[in-house]
């Protein structure tokens, strides 16, 4: 056994409470699988780990651990927490390599047929979670490969495409079918599939970046982070200057993927301070060291130009306590503003659905324009569920993997 690694096991304390299962999104029995593998019973600890999750290759490495499991491990009252990530993509990557098994559920479902609409983590997380069942599921994919957000807009420095396919093959070997090249409202007809199976679950994610709302936004060189991430179209930034507008990990993974392809300076604008990012620490310290610059408490007025960008209008902000507010916002200073030259926008302030896409599904949405469903992730229509980032859930990897597996019992508990 690797000693660094059996070292991460042993200083796990096995509490009893299990505080880090109550800080995971997926309710992982993280103290049960460590205390499996310190005794080098890998197979079993695997198969715990898929009772609720199946992309452990993947949340190994880019969940905000300190957020969320980590965050919430008693070691790291007084020092460091136990290294959950490393030890949940080590098992992963064990288990794809020796072939392990999953848990085995009940194959009670054998007669039900269930489509798939999108591959990102709810998508193939539901998939995975039917298919143990018994159900016969077919994944629609607008793209040549599987993956979603997962492989359009996690760069490959965060996340290496070749674990990537390892974990979908894993998933895919469970029996699931893949219809490629498949977009929904273009060449994928819902009222069309409805027919075919007796439920459909949509996970087409929500990646169109939100504008924002200033002058200049249409000016050429401004982008949103999204579409960047999830098309690699980007321009030549050899020399040039980037400002990222955001402060959680989209801007982060888009600010170091910009400085990696040779942008002579990368900064990132953020109207808060550094401690009240969204971006995980972890991905704020890299973008550090990889040589983006950051402006904390600052905002973009203006973007200016003619019919291309050629500078900024930023202004400085103080923090406030505003009444019925649970945390400091942001006000702009009085004549503290300044110019920076730049050659690139990129708004990476966050992201809704494609509007045009869910229009054509005829489904009802919420005053946000997310895909309204009920607390079983059913929508308007009868037998028609939806999850993840489409329905407005947390943008994180873990949740909406959460999302596709409770979807998955709500879907078998209704067709049954």
């Amino acid at each position: 056994m690797d000693n660094c690694m059996n070292e991460k096991f042993e200083y796990c304390l096995g509490c009893k409470v299990k505080p880090c299962k109550s800080g995971c999104p997926l309710d992982n029995d993280i103290t049960e699988i460590i205390r499996l593998m310190k005794s080098q019973n890998y197979k079993e600890a695997y198969k715990i780990a898929t009772m609720t999750s199946v992309l452990q290759s993947v949340c190994g490495r880019i969940c905000p651990h300190k957020s969320q499991c980590e965050g919430s491990c008693v070691r790291s009252i007084k020092g460091n927490s136990v290294e959950i990530g490393e030890i949940e993509a080590y098992l992963g990557d064990k288990a794809i390599d020796e072939d392990f098994e999953m848990y085995a559920f009940d194959e009670s479902a054998k007669n039900m047929k269930v489509a798939v609409v999108g591959s990102g983590p709810a998508g193939l997380t539901c998939a995975a979670f039917l298919a143990r069942h018994g159900v016969k599921v077919t994944i629609y994919e607008k793209y040549d490969k599987l993956g979603g957000i997962l492989r359009h807009g996690i760069p490959e420095f965060r996340l290496p495409k070749d674990v990537l396919d390892k974990c979908i093959d894993k998933i895919l070997k469970l029996g699931i079918d893949v219809e490629y090249n498949k977009e929904l409202g273009k060449n994928l007809d819902i009222a069309e599939i409805e027919k075919q199976y007796d439920a459909v679950f949509i996970a087409i994610g929500a990646n169109i970046s939100w504008n924002m709302n200033i002058p200049g936004e249409n000016l050429d060189g401004v982008y949103g982070g999204n579409e960047l991430l999830e098309k690699s179209n980007h321009p030549d930034y050899k020399g040039k200057t980037v400002i990222v507008s955001g402060g959680g990990n989209v801007a982060m993974d888009c600010a170091r993927t910009i400085k990696r392809l040779g942008a002579r300076s990368v900064k990132v604008v953020y109207r808060r301070a550094e401690e009240q990012m969204p971006a995980e620490q972890k991905e704020i310290d890299d973008a550090k060291k990889d040589g983006v610059e950051f402006l904390f408490q600052n905002n973009i007025l203006k973007i200016i130009g003619d019919t291309r960008v050629t500078a900024v209008e930023c202004i400085k902000t103080e923090l406030v306590k505003k009444e019925g507010e649970s945390r400091l916002s942001p006000v702009n200073i009085q004549d503290s503003n300044y110019i920076i030259d730049a050659d690139y926008v990129v708004m990476a302030i966050g992201s809704t659905v494609e509007n045009e896409i869910i229009d054509r599904t005829n489904l009802q949405k919420d005053s946000k324009g997310y895909i309204k469903v009920n607390d079983n992730f059913e929508t308007s229509q009868e037998n028609i569920f939806a999850g993840g980032d489409v329905i407005g859930t947390k943008s994180t990897v873990a949740w909406a993997a959460k999302n596709g597996r409770v979807a998955a019992e709500k879907i078998l508990e209704k067709l049954r």
